[in-house]
């Protein structure tokens, strides 16, 4: 990510609040050593201090820097292996187990606003909707599969007539309407989740990048400037892994994502384009989504691209996408384009991993961090804890090496990845 790829956020521009912090000089001692200041390693130093461990949690830019300040703020449930196919690699049991989990995820951010009275135009309602007629029947089977075998009632298949009066386009066709999801400020979400921690006693450092570390019997994280000696080590990096961690980097690949901010629009234009206030994504394999900000802006996001830089021009890079649909948004004027790392696993999983006794690492979210790394870092803390049946469980749903490492997972991910692009368009 560039270092000025942050400049056109509108969730920058928007942060609600700013937290007294400071940047990690000399050694401290703590229970716990967090590597990362986003959704997963706030989440976990909330929870751990809570629970009475000490924690040092180490940022290498500013708290909520990375995905977990730059995303499309959609928070639902399911996974992207959906529930039939994983009962087929790890068995019904842990299966089940997982759905829950994800149900859990929803409701853990919902109950973390409420309980610390987080600032961050919480809305109700996701639906997800049908870039093709030909995706139709796959959110009837959905629908019914949810409401048939999982007992799930919190869904509702929406005929393409209503789609298409809800969201004001032709190009859309049928969708799955999660009523219990939610979307937000991711930026000003991830500033809530850090000030909660804070007043829990969690010690947060900013501008404290970690140069190395050892765990086994003597934990100990090192910065340019400082270490941390502690019990634990949390690696909750994401898309930033970089070289810090080889035994699990293949397992990921950083991939860049990009939205755009409109200015204000009218009432009546807001209720054209999104009559009921959803966030919504579609069925597109590289999807697109948006929703609409408390302000009245609308927030699209679509395109992606795997290269170390952003495109030069990102407003019109995601611009031509969002007109695809909305043509009537021609003359309305971009006020901000940006973009974010995010990690993507091969089989589009977390991957949760206990590396050694004193070591764990969770990654991997592939657009589902929202609410899966809020659990994340609460799982984390469990296991900590002396509970680790949750995280085990991720833990057990395997998660293949990138073909080649770090090293070729580049070229044939982005393969891949022109292929479906293609497929969008043609098929």
């Amino acid at each position: 990510m560039t270092a000025t790829s942050a400049h056109g956020s509108y969730y920058l521009a928007s942060a609600n609040q700013t937290l007294p912090t400071e940047s990690l000089e000399g050694e401290v001692d703590a229970d716990v050593c967090v590597i990362g200041g986003g959704y997963t390693g706030l989440s976990a130093a909330l929870h751990l201090s809570q629970q009475g461990y000490s924690v040092a949690l180490l940022e290498a830019e500013t708290l909520g820097y990375g995905a977990s300040g730059r995303n499309g703020g959609q928070v639902a449930p399911g996974h992207n292996m959906d529930h039939e196919s994983l009962v087929k690699k790890v068995g019904k049991e842990i299966a089940d187990l997982l759905w829950q989990i994800s149900l859990e995820s929803v409701e853990l951010v919902r109950e973390l606003i409420d309980q610390h009275q987080i600032e961050c135009d919480k809305k109700d309602g996701v639906m997800h909707v049908a870039a093709k007629p030909a995706h139709n029947h796959h959110f009837e089977e959905s629908v019914e599969y949810a409401r048939r075998v999982l007992n799930y009632d919190d869904v509702e298949y929406v005929a393409p007539a209503d789609v298409q009066q809800m969201l004001g386009t032709d190009k859309y066709h049928a969708g799955e309407l999660y009523t219990r999801a939610l979307h937000l400020h991711p930026l000003n979400y991830a500033l809530g989740l850090a000030k909660a921690a804070q007043q829990a006693g969690a010690r947060l450092f900013e501008h404290s990048r970690v140069t190395g570390y050892q765990s086994g019997a003597k934990p100990r994280v090192e910065t340019a400037t400082g270490a941390v000696n502690c019990k634990y080590i949390l690696l909750a990096t994401n898309g930033y892994l970089g070289k810090l961690e080889p035994r699990v980097a293949g397992k990921i690949m950083p991939i860049n994502n990009f939205i755009l901010a409109t200015e204000p629009l009218s009432d009546e234009l807001v209720k054209q384009i999104n009559a009921n206030d959803y966030a919504v994504a579609d069925s597109r394999f590289v999807i697109n989504y948006f929703r609409i900000s408390g302000d009245n802006r609308l927030l699209w996001g679509g395109g992606e691209n795997y290269s170390p830089n952003f495109p030069a021009d990102i407003r019109s890079f995601v611009r031509k996408y969002m007109l695809e649909f909305y043509p009537q948004l021609e003359n309305t004027r971009i006020d901000y384009g940006w973009g974010g790392t995010l990690a993507i696993t091969l089989n589009r999983m977390p991957h949760f991993e206990r590396l050694d006794q004193t070591l764990f690492v969770a990654h991997g979210y592939s657009g589902h961090g929202v609410a899966m790394a809020t659990l994340g870092g609460k799982l984390m803390a469990e296991a900590i804890a002396g509970s680790a049946e949750r995280f085990d469980a991720f833990a057990k749903v395997p998660t293949p090496t990138f073909p080649g490492g770090t090293l070729l997972r580049w070229p044939g991910l982005v393969a891949g990845m022109l292929y479906y692009s293609m497929r969008d368009r043609f098929f």
